[in-house]
């Protein structure tokens, strides 16, 4: 495994490196934030943290991930021409604004019922919350400008400093005795901000002035790739919402999802680092007709995640209960061997879906990737909505939700023959740093 993944490291684009260690910074971050959280905080604020946390991540990462990717896309190709990057990133920030404050009108409009709802009727959580939201927007408008012109030490830059921030706002707020699901909130929101704001002078410098361009060219695909990502994620962090939903009084058990939630999704984050270059090369073989090397690189990918998969998956089977006691002060006997069971297969058969998913893009089938989340979305709601013990039920919706999903993706494939090989063999695909982006 450790051969596979060094070979894979040196095939990486230059700086997509400092990605990889900004993803993992980050991602640590949020162990640390919640983990101090949960010592910080009694078990009814920690499980109001928790759920805002899910909310902010899940729906800002949905809505405002696809702008970066579509940023990415138009950018790489506007230098490859050799014309500059300013004109898209006037029209990003105005797209950008435009879907905040729809965003945030949305959230005030309901802030009593999600008040209600999520934080036993706290709406200053819903203002934090919606603070969350306008970090991670103004982030993924630099960073697509960042990566479509190849700028990935600057871009694992911002990543890392998000996660440092995370770490020092969270434990400066703990060895100062603060004990507000307020202020342990709001880290969400300031951390990132203050992470753009040093990377913001770069973006502004590299952006140079170019022909205009119209609003078709930005958002040709935006609108699959928005209800695509929305969807995704919520069948990632869907548990953590209906567990809330289906047992409101049960503060221990919302935190002991919460935690197992965040444990068992550990390769997510590992995967993370890896995604862009990965995804890259599925879309350069797609493109060139390669369909021997587009095979082999889904296929090598399917291993490296299932190893993934695997090796995240069976510490928490075995060391759950004891992990999520230690790691976020859950209680140890709210959850069992088998809960991280069911939660482990589900991250893994997220992760391949993800992939697949990615491929089946690549090949250039947007409706048929969106129709395997509608699909699998709806199977984890009909699972959620059975009768049951509340665990049992959110539990098994993770696993067989992304398990849909995977089939259609795959059956999507193989009906355009892309996973059965054909032709001759072909050269290695490179990957160019300019070309990088999430397909």
């Amino acid at each position: 495994m450790s051969g596979v993944l060094g070979r894979l490291t040196r095939a990486l684009p230059p700086g997509l490196l400092a990605v990889g260690v900004g993803t993992v910074t980050l991602g640590g971050a949020s162990y640390v934030h919640l983990g101090v959280a949960g010592h910080a905080l009694d078990r009814q604020a920690i499980a109001d943290v928790n759920v805002l946390w899910t909310i902010a991540m899940a729906f800002a990462l949905g809505l405002f991930f696809p702008v970066e990717q579509e940023l990415t896309r138009v950018i790489a190709a506007r230098a490859a021409r050799g014309e500059g990057a300013a004109p898209v990133l006037r029209k990003a920030t105005v797209l950008t604004g435009g879907l905040l404050l729809v965003v945030l009108a949305a959230l005030g409009a309901f802030s009593r019922p999600l008040a209600d709802t999520f934080f036993h009727g706290d709406r200053s959580l819903v203002v934090a919350l919606a603070a969350a939201f306008v970090g991670p927007a103004a982030c993924y408008l630099t960073r697509g400008v960042l990566a479509g012109l190849g700028h990935f030490g600057a871009y694992g830059l911002q990543l890392g400093l998000d996660g440092v921030l995370r770490i020092a706002l969270s434990v400066g707020l703990l060895v100062a005795g603060v004990h507000s699901a307020l202020a342990y909130s709001l880290v969400l929101a300031v951390s990132p901000v203050l992470a753009m704001l040093v990377s913001l002078p770069r973006t502004l410098r590299i952006a140079l002035p170019g022909p205009a361009i119209g609003w078709r060219e930005l958002c040709s695909g935006l609108g699959l790739l928005t209800v695509s990502f929305l969807l995704a994620q919520f069948v990632a962090n869907a548990a953590v919402l209906s567990i809330k939903v289906l047992a409101p009084s049960q503060a221990v058990l919302v935190g002991a999802i919460t935690g197992a939630m965040v444990l068992s999704r550990v390769p997510l984050f590992v995967f993370g680092a890896l995604q862009a270059s990965l995804m890259s090369g599925l879309s350069t073989a797609a493109s060139t007709g390669d369909r021997v090397g587009f095979r082999k690189l889904l296929t090598k990918t399917c291993a490296i995640v299932t190893a993934l998969g695997v090796l995240g998956g069976v510490p928490a089977v075995v060391l759950g209960p004891w992990m999520i006691h230690v790691a976020f002060n859950a209680d140890r006997h709210a959850l069992g061997p088998v809960d991280f069971l069911w939660l482990s297969v589900g991250t893994l058969a997220y992760l391949l879906a993800t992939v697949v998913g990615q491929a089946v893009i690549a090949r250039g089938h947007h409706r048929r990737q969106l129709l395997g989340w509608v699909l699998g979305t709806a199977a984890l709601l009909l699972i959620t909505c059975l009768p049951g013990a509340p665990a049992t039920r959110v539990e098994a919706a993770y696993t067989v939700g992304p398990l849909v999903v995977l089939v259609v993706m795959l059956l999507a494939l193989r009906g355009d023959g892309s996973v059965r090989g054909a032709g001759t063999d072909t050269a290695q695909v490179t990957v160019s740093p300019d070309a990088v982006s999430a397909s």
